[in-house]
């Protein structure tokens, strides 16, 4: 049983009586498809598809350019949960599940750059290309302690930034950043990661009740296979992994 009392998790997170979710459309590992009406698939439309399920209800997916495009939404009260990465600036608007996935954050490097780790790149004059708002680009802009951002409105848009200014790094997803040390001979990529993105549930504060039924649903659908088998599904295994239960 999911809680004690469904009905109340229903009415708080579902008051136009379909369940609203929004997905971030830029997240290749977590939406990898569309369905013949163009509608998202994947790992993350699932995750929603699975909580309407659990209570009962339509679901309505709402496809968004970026993270920050959902985050912005929840201020117009335009979706009930946002399948977006937890991060401590959005958690100021948003109330956050546990993560059910990871997927790991690291650098592009030139091939004959002097850095070996991470830690190695947070270093002074060092410059970083990264997507603007992208949740590693957010927990780098509040870690690091001496290199600098520069950021651009798309990944495609920092990847070219990158080769064309010879920036030090580029910072981004290991799956994405793969296919760039793929196209582009000259580079490498480092082998630790400075974060992991976790990817979650959120919705609205103020309604605790719903809060603690995402979180309890997260739990369980890790605990119970759910999550894993959506990896397997829609062929992202070993590219995305789940999260360590929590609590």
């Amino acid at each position: 049983m999911l809680t004690p009392d469904v009905n109340a998790v229903r009415k708080q997170l579902c008051p136009t009586g379909k369940l609203r979710a929004a997905i971030n459309m830029t997240n290749g590992l977590l939406v990898t498809g569309e369905t013949a009406d163009g509608d998202p698939t994947g790992v993350s439309p699932d995750m929603a598809a699975a909580i309407a399920d659990a209570l009962g209800v339509e679901l309505t997916l709402l496809a968004y350019p970026g993270p920050g495009f959902v985050a912005d939404a929840l201020l117009d009260d335009a979706w009930d949960i946002g399948n977006i990465a937890a991060e401590p600036e959005r958690a100021k608007t948003i109330s956050f599940s546990p993560s059910y996935c990871e997927i790991q954050a690291t650098y592009l490097v030139f091939e004959n750059s002097r850095f070996q780790t991470p830690q190695d790149v947070d270093a002074k004059g060092v410059n970083i290309a990264a997507k603007s708002r992208a949740a590693y680009e957010l927990w780098l802009r509040e870690n690091l302690n001496h290199a600098n951002l520069v950021t651009s409105d798309s990944f495609e848009n920092s990847v070219e930034d990158f080769l064309t200014q010879k920036l030090d790094a580029l910072a981004g997803l290991r799956p994405p950043l793969l296919k760039q040390l793929a196209a582009n001979p000259g580079t490498r990529l480092l082998n630790d990661s400075f974060t992991a993105v976790q990817q979650s549930i959120g919705c609205k504060h103020g309604i605790p009740e719903a809060s603690a039924w995402l979180s309890n649903f997260v739990n369980q659908s890790i605990q119970s296979g759910l999550v894993q088998a959506l990896i397997d599904k829609h062929d992202v295994t070993g590219r995305l992994s789940v999260s360590p239960l929590y609590g």
